[in-house]
């Protein structure tokens, strides 16, 4: 399907996965809502709104900053009002903002218990909540979010009981939402990685230079969900995807061009 002139709402797009699935579907022509916190550049994260924007634009996509904390059911809907009052409506949600804290339960303090929580969970039903009425007017419409497929093994809860939550409930909205929406033919999926993605949350708070030169691009992330979104939305739902299985099946096999050192070994992701 064709992009130009559809409209994409991204939470936490200012940067890392967000901003690269901004730019594949900027090249298309499309309508980008970018929703973050970041107005101000933070050294260590990189990237605002502003900045973002500006790149979607060079892009050749058309570009919506706007400040949206998703903690705040009103800046949600004021975010989403000001989006079809811009573009006309919306057409796919990308549910990418998340906070992470590898931490084990004495080490988890309240207030990071509750932010991971608020994001990513509160935020990601309220977000798809507000979208939901828009998204009943287009004639493709998506909502995939950034989360794992669910995974009982013990070994993903024993040491950050928190933050496997928080994940786990994402998906778990996805596939919810996926039932429930069926009707209005609107789809919901879920997309993680098979292997780490050289992100600002790897190298600061996972690994460093180390990780992150066993990791991959976050283009494969946003090559991955352009294949997703693109297809019916009828028939095209409720699904965990990984995502270099999703290029696989559209025959992209090579892979190597995602690696952010070609040929190196690779560290395989979180829940997989």
């Amino acid at each position: 399907m064709s992009f130009k002139g559809k409209t994409i709402f991204i939470t936490g797009a200012s940067r890392g996965i967000g901003k690269a699935i901004a730019l594949r579907l900027a090249v298309e022509g499309a309508n980008i809502v970018v929703a973050a916190k970041s107005t101000t550049e933070d050294p260590k994260l990189g990237g605002t709104i502003y900045s973002a924007a500006k790149e979607i634009e060079e892009a050749g996509g058309h570009a919506l900053a706007v400040k949206c904390d998703i903690r705040d059911e009103l800046q949600i809907q004021e975010a989403v009002d000001k989006a079809v009052e811009t573009f006309g409506g919306i057409d796919v949600l990308i549910n990418n903002a998340s906070a992470i804290s590898l931490t084990g339960t004495e080490k988890t303090e309240p207030k990071r218990f509750d932010l991971m929580h608020d994001i990513n969970v509160r935020g990601t039903f309220f977000m798809s909540r507000a979208c939901i009425p828009h998204l009943k007017k287009s004639s493709n419409a998506h909502i995939l979010t950034l989360s794992p497929p669910l995974n009982m093994d013990m070994k993903w809860f024993k040491d950050h009981i928190a933050y496997t939550l928080t994940k786990y409930n994402m998906t778990m909205i996805a596939l919810g939402l996926a039932a429930e929406l069926k009707s209005f033919g609107i789809a919901s999926n879920a997309l993680w990685p098979r292997t780490t993605i050289a992100t600002a949350a790897v190298q600061n708070l996972l690994g460093g230079d180390a990780l992150i030169n066993m990791s991959r691009t976050p283009e494969i992330v946003a090559d991955a969900a352009f294949s997703i979104i693109s297809k019916p939305a009828t028939t095209c739902t409720g699904n965990s995807f990984i995502d270099e299985i999703v290029l696989m099946e559209d025959g992209i096999t090579d892979l190597e061009k995602y690696a952010v050192v070609p040929g190196g070994k690779l560290f395989q992701d979180l829940f997989l």
